[in-house]
């Protein structure tokens, strides 16, 4: 995750409005959608994040409901004149006014959760969402990568709500961390407001005193909002990224083709092993974390997605009775071949993905460091296609580098944030700096359940 400090001056706004961001972001104006749910962690996220959208639905007499996650009591924690009962009770108030001004007629849901304590919140956040969309209805959430725990746990509940439903992902603390230009945004959505949704929100704005102006002149009351800050949301546009398109390094992912084969050949012509998956400390200790993370100690069928030349294939050989290695180019598969060639239960093919998607149901798929290399709609079809291929009680790896490479049209939590929406049940995570893992079963069972224990 990325980390920040709301009181460094930030990203200049006006470098925004030059940027790839901001002026690559494809015109909307969500007139198809029936209804709109906002769904956000703290009360002033919705007016920051789609406050000129909720007045367009309200203007236009279609529903709106927005969920806020947290009571907002956090925001201050080291206040010498406001409790957080206090202060939650005046932002509730806050809130209540601002939605008020955009959209008099909103259903509005406070979930009064605790400010800063969504992780473990998933389920029920989930089920708040889900229980108010319905046909024709556009989600839309804060983004799976802002850099706030918070932002980040709604949106990831928000995608598992959406159950293929439209999902936008409104970036608020982004605007303040982000590169300008570092990566052309060419998937976001922009809205353009008029001159009366840009009046509202403002107002609405206004209405969150607690957040942009300070509570006291004594130390811990500061404005948690600078004005600097706030001018990114004082633009004639809303900016919104897709479900899944939301890179960690600060943009969305380039709209170009998944890497191919030639890109991979050329890469081999380094050499037998130019990963390091042979040298490297960091590569078997990430093959150790996976290995352990197996729910199972044995598997009938697996299949491996992106074997290169075969190490955790090796690894993986001694657990499945049978087990199909692929890879986008031959080279790397030569060596696999010879290095596990005393091993007969294990075939190694050429396959371009999700295109050359083979035949058959496997118990185990393994996706190691290969959903980035996809573009984003490849990847959502790879994912469909590891879903329909799982038995009943399938398992699902996936593990993916964090750190942005430029040459890759997705990062690894991209890839991470589009598994949310596979409908595979997680039963663990593992995330540190550098790398995700996730597992995710068909059925949800953990190695307790399976095993009898719980």
């Amino acid at each position: 995750m990325v980390t920040f400090d709301s009181a460094d001056p930030g990203t200049d706004p006006a470098d925004w409005l030059r940027s790839p961001v901001v002026l690559g972001a494809q015109p909307r104006d969500a007139a198809e959608y029936r209804s709109l749910v906002v769904a956000v962690a703290h009360p002033d996220d919705e007016t920051l994040a789609a406050g000129g959208l909720i007045a367009r639905f309200a203007a236009s007499a279609r529903p709106v409901t927005v969920i806020v996650a947290t009571d907002g009591s956090g925001s201050h924690p080291d206040s010498p004149t406001t409790t957080p009962a206090e202060l939650s009770a005046r932002r509730s108030d806050e809130l209540r006014a601002a939605v008020a001004i955009l959209a008099p007629a909103a259903d509005l849901i406070e979930l009064g959760l605790p400010d800063g304590g969504l992780a473990d919140r998933h389920d029920r956040i989930v089920a708040e969402i889900r229980g108010r969309l319905s046909d024709g209805a556009l989600l839309v959430s804060t983004a799976v990568d802002d850099g706030h725990p918070d932002h980040e746990a709604v949106a990831r509940a928000a995608v598992d709500a959406a159950g293929g439903r439209d999902h936008w992902q409104a970036p608020i603390w982004f605007w303040h961390w982000g590169e300008p230009g570092r990566d052309p945004a060419r998937r976001a959505t922009a809205i353009a407001l008029t001159p009366e949704e840009r009046s509202r929100k403002a107002r609405a704005s206004a209405a969150h005193g607690s957040q942009i102006a300070p509570l006291s002149p004594l130390p811990g009351d500061e404005a948690l909002l600078s004005r600097r800050f706030l001018t990114n949301f004082d633009r004639d546009t809303e900016t919104f990224f897709a479900a899944g398109d939301y890179r960690a390094d600060g943009g969305a992912p380039r709209a170009g083709e998944a890497l191919t084969r030639e890109f991979f050949d050329e890469f081999y012509t380094q050499g037998d092993d130019p990963w390091g998956f042979e040298t490297r400390w960091y590569e078997e200790r990430k093959r150790a974390i996976l290995l352990a993370s197996l729910p199972r100690q044995r598997f009938a069928s697996a299949l491996e997605l992106g074997s290169s030349n075969g190490v955790l294939t090796a690894d993986l050989a001694g657990r499945v009775d049978a087990l199909l290695a692929t890879d986008i180019v031959e080279a790397p598969l030569e060596v696999a071949r010879r290095r596990l060639a005393d091993s007969p239960h294990v075939r190694f093919e050429r396959r371009t993905l999700p295109a050359e998607w083979p035949d058959g149901r496997f118990d185990l798929i393994v996706m190691s460091e290969m959903g980035y290399y996809l573009d984003a709609r490849s990847l959502h079809r790879l994912i469909r296609l590891c879903r329909q291929s799982l038995t009943a009680d399938g398992v699902l790896v996936a593990c993916h580098w964090r750190h942005p490479v430029a040459e890759y049209p997705l990062s690894g939590d991209a890839v991470h944030a589009a598994l949310e929406g596979s409908g595979i049940p997680i039963i663990a995570n593992h995330l540190e700096a550098d790398f995700r893992l996730e597992v995710r079963s068909s059925d949800g069972a953990s190695v307790a359940q399976r095993t009898g224990l719980a």
